[in-house]
């Protein structure tokens, strides 16, 4: 009787746990309340107005800058559109235009990673606004073995790299990478 009292004991809580609530780290609740922030493979539209030569497409080198012409190298990783285009006013305003005006924004965004139980996992182009099940479906689904009500999500952001389990609707950003595991049953 005793043994069996036991192995309820134990047993028990490993049951109950999947009634608890899930707890989502704060990097992947706070995503419609901070600014997107450039990255490496991002690709920035740089207008210079007044000055179509500066106007351009700039991809955001594995460095973390861009290229551009007369001021050379622009650090753009870990910066909103808004700041790069700032830093760009400022540093054509010292000595080269008497009164820049520039505007900066994403032409394409870096891409996501998915990997797991999916039909073709692999790099895909971000689609803005897509959730965790909206990247399933652009890898091809589920495979028959996948476990369809979350999934490993890994991001990283300030040189911090975090790992949680999240609910399919959680939503993704670029560089995301979304793991899909097996079932066992």
């Amino acid at each position: 009787m005793r043994r069996i009292l036991l192995l309820a004991c134990l047993v028990l809580p490993l049951a109950l746990q999947g009634c608890a609530e899930r707890r989502i780290p704060a990097e992947f609740q706070a995503y419609a309340d901070t600014p997107y922030t450039l990255g490496s493979g991002d690709r920035v539209r740089v207008i210079v107005f007044g000055q179509d030569s500066l106007s351009n497409s700039y991809a955001v080198e594995s460095s973390g800058n861009i290229a551009m012409p007369l001021i050379g190298s622009v650090h753009a990783a870990g910066r909103t559109p808004s700041q790069l285009a700032g830093e760009i006013e400022a540093r054509l305003r010292a000595g080269y235009i008497r009164e820049p005006r520039v505007s900066a924004e994403v032409e394409a965004y870096r891409p996501f990673f998915i990997l797991g139980e999916v039909t073709t996992a692999g790099q895909y182009p971000f689609v803005n606004g897509m959730s965790v099940e909206t990247a399933v479906a652009i890898a091809g689904g589920y495979t028959p073995r996948a476990r369809k009500d979350d999934a490993q999500l890994t991001r990283t952001e300030g040189g911090r790299t975090v790992t949680a389990d999240v609910p399919v609707t959680v939503p993704v950003r670029p560089g995301d990478t979304i793991y899909i595991p097996e079932r066992y049953f």
